[in-house]
Order: structure tokens, then sequence, then C-alpha cells
């Protein structure tokens, strides 16, 4: 039973039952594809009986909560993982803040539960080829030059910082190097892959068609299979499962649900399962991780809390009164989490090891921050804002069109388009019998969808 709802955020009208009437919302403020906004985007059904989209509108406390997120992963690198920077282990440099900063290497599990609310926000109620334009659009133009920052960084200033070559450059540039066994150019690229993975599984849905019942049963099951999977090591289908991730993902889309439809019994109780699952996943594999990376032993209870913390953050923040914060400088800091995740570690771990052999451990510190954060700006400003809506815009063209085609190879009878793309209205009858009366007219048959 529904007892509460955002209605500060346009909740869809429910019927006597509980559950979101089919009706077409108003669109809110904010553009597409937004890391913590599903704004901008067009109200209209993947499918008959899609339900409908909340009106939308940007969640300045995700942004907050993202940009926290990628410093901390910042801190992890510079001050606990294994690096050669600073002349020892970071974690001898600072015992204390790296002990502290070892717990934030959780940051990647905590952006997938923020994606899979906000990839699903902005999802719901539009086309395939929107869905993939604007996934698209989002990772590549930024990912491709923070590749060629670090590629540049490592081929012609530092080589000493990592041996890469110029084959490894052009294949990471499809983002598909786990497929063919190539190294990352830079570590953290792992996350883009497994968000790739989720964005193809989000596209399926929508060609299926989102409604509520079909993303309770996917958040449901997909992690159960994925598990399943990887017990029964499949690793094809577990790679395409995202088998250690899918609880963070699908935990993050039921949240959605209770965001836009209210609380109800069901999606909490998925929602705690899957928190069940991503302990049972992440606790075994950070604890390896961590105690090969770091000098610290990490507490396997506190990384547990972690792990259902990454849940209770977004939580809070999209099902109380903190979804209403509305403060601009935020989405600033926001719109840097991507690049700053990206450029940070190499360019980072340089600053390091140029500087520290003459500086205090502190002061090169904040000047690695303060380089790294520099360079996610002028990314930012200079490559992604100008670039990625462009580069969605022509995407969702091309991809529509080409939907259209298969579309209309697939239904018999869709007459051809005119010269100018545009579909008669109305076709003459071939048959003479029908061409003796002005009144009977054959309707072509309307494009597949």
């Amino acid at each position: 039973m529904v007892t509460t709802r955002p209605s500060a955020l346009g909740a869809p009208l429910r019927t006597p039952q509980g559950h979101p009437q089919d009706r077409p919302q108003g669109t809110g403020r904010g553009r597409p594809g937004d890391s913590a906004s599903g704004a901008g985007n067009r109200a209209a059904p993947s499918s008959a009986g899609t339900a409908a989209p909340v009106a939308r509108d940007r969640m300045y406390a995700l942004d907050a909560l993202r940009f926290a997120a990628a410093v901390g992963v910042v801190l992890y690198h510079f001050t606990a993982r294994w690096h050669r920077g600073w002349g020892e282990a970071p974690g001898e440099v600072f015992p204390v803040l790296g002990h502290v900063s070892t717990y934030f290497a959780l940051a990647p599990e905590l952006f997938f539960v923020v994606s899979g609310f906000v990839i699903l926000w902005t999802a719901w109620g539009r086309s395939v080829p929107a869905v993939a334009a604007s996934r698209l659009a989002r990772i590549y133009p930024a990912y491709w030059a923070a590749l060629a920052l670090t590629s540049g960084l490592l081929l012609f200033l530092w080589s000493d910082g990592k041996q890469i070559s110029w084959g490894e450059v052009a294949v990471n540039a499809t983002l598909l190097q786990e497929v063919v066994g190539v190294r990352h150019v830079d570590g953290v690229y792992w996350t883009l892959w497994v968000e790739l993975r989720f964005y193809l599984l989000i596209v399926l849905l929508v060609a299926i068609g989102l409604t509520r019942n079909r993303v309770l049963a996917f958040a449901g099951l997909w992690p159960v299979v994925a598990l399943a999977v990887a017990w029964a090591d499949v690793p094809v289908l577990e790679t395409l499962l995202i088998s250690r991730y899918a609880p963070l993902f699908a935990g993050g889309m039921l949240l959605y649900l209770l965001y836009r439809d209210g609380h109800a019994r069901l999606p909490w109780v998925l929602l705690v399962g899957n928190v069940v699952l991503a302990v049972n996943n992440i606790v075994p594999a950070q604890m390896q991780s961590l105690g090969k990376n770091t000098v610290f032993e990490p507490n396997p209870w506190l990384l547990g809390v972690l792990t259902v913390g990454c849940f209770v953050a977004v939580g809070a923040l999209a099902l109380t009164r903190l979804r209403t914060i509305s403060w601009a400088p935020l989405a600033a800091l926001g719109a840097l989490t991507y690049p700053l995740y990206l450029v940070h570690e190499f360019w980072g771990w340089w600053v390091i090891a140029r500087l520290s052999p003459t500086l205090p451990p502190w002061v090169v510190l904040g000047v690695a921050v303060t380089l790294v954060v520099a360079l996610a700006t002028a990314l930012h400003h200079a490559i992604e804002k100008p670039s990625s809506p462009r580069v969605r815009r022509w995407l969702e063209r091309r991809l529509t069109a080409w939907a259209e085609r298969v579309s209309r190879r697939q239904v018999p009878g869709t007459p051809p388009t005119t010269p100018a793309g545009r579909e008669p209205s109305r076709i003459p009858a071939q048959s003479s019998a029908l061409r003796a009366s002005s009144s009977w007219t054959a309707e072509p048959t309307p494009p597949g969808r």
C-alpha cells in the first residue's frame, strides 16, 4: 500500500489501488542524460501500456553525493592505494588519512547505486534511440578526451608512470578493451565497462517496454540469476549480467521506483534482498583487493556497513526532504564528477612523483588535488559540455532513422517515404474498381516503433 509520495517532484497520479495511472506527465527542467537529472526528456512511452514518467527535476543532493564520492576516489588513490609517487607506500606517508581513505574504495559501488537510480529515471518514457544516444554521448566524448590526456602523459612526459603502447590506446578508445584482453590505459576505466553493460540491459528493458511491474521483476530476478551464474562459473553470462555489481544497480532502480511511486511493501522487500546480496558480493572482493593494494587491513564489518550505506545515502537524498535542496553550485560540482574520475589518477601521481622529493607531503597532496580538479574543470567546459549535447542529438537522429528503416522492412505493406522523407498521408488504392470512386482509398500501414 502506498503511504507517501514525492509530491514536491510531481509523482504520477494514483488509482484507488495505489498504482500510477498510465497518463502522460509533464516534463521538468534540466538537460537529458545528466547524471543527477532526468530532466528534459520527452514523455513518449516506449510501448503500449508503459507507465507514465514522473515529472522530472534535477536532484542537487545527488550531485553533491557524486562529487563527494569522486573526491573520495582521489584521496584513496593518492593516500592509500599503492603507487610509486611518494617513494614509499602511501599508507606510510599518510598513516591516518590513508587508513580512512582506504574505505573510500567503495565509491564506485556508490556510483553504481546512483546509476541504477538515475539511468532508470532518464530512460523512463523515452525511445530506444533516445536512451542509447543519451548514454553514449554521456560516456564517450569526455572519455576520449581523458584518454588522450592520460595517454599523452604516459607516452611523452612520464613513461616511468606506466609503459603503454599506441595499440593499447587505440583499443582503449573503443572501451571494449576487457573484451579483447587488452589492459586499461588507466585502471579507473574498469567502471566504465561495468556501466556500459548496465546501459545495454536498460536499453533492452526500454525496447521491451518499461512498466513498474517489469522493473520490479527485473530488479528482483536479475541479481539472483547473476549470482547463480557466478556460482555456476559461466564466464560469458557472468560478464553480461555484471554478476558482482548487479545488486547495486538493481537497488538503485528500486529506490527510483520508491521515489517515483511512493512507498510500497514489495519494492522495499526487494531492496533489502539486494542490499544483502550486495554485502555478500562486495565485502569479500574488497577485503581481497584492499589487502593487496594498501598497507592496511580493512575491517570486514565496516566494509559491510559502508556497503549498506551506499543504498542508505541514495535513499536518504531521494526519499526525504533532502531531495528538495536546490543550490546551483551543487550542479556545477556534480558536472565535474565524471571528468575528475577520468583524469585524476596518473596526472595526480605524476605531480606527486615530481614534487614529493622536495616539498612536504601535505603540500604535495594539495597541489595534486588542485591540478586534477583544474584538469577536470577544463575537460568539462572545453569538451564535455559543448560536445555531448551535439553528439547526443546526432546519434539520436541516426539511430531513430535506422530504427524506422528496420521497422518498415519488418511491417508488410509499409509504403515508401516521399522524397522529402515524409510518409504520404493517403495512398490511392491500386484496384481499378476502387479507383472508380474517389471515396475509396487505402490507408498506409503505420511504421512500427
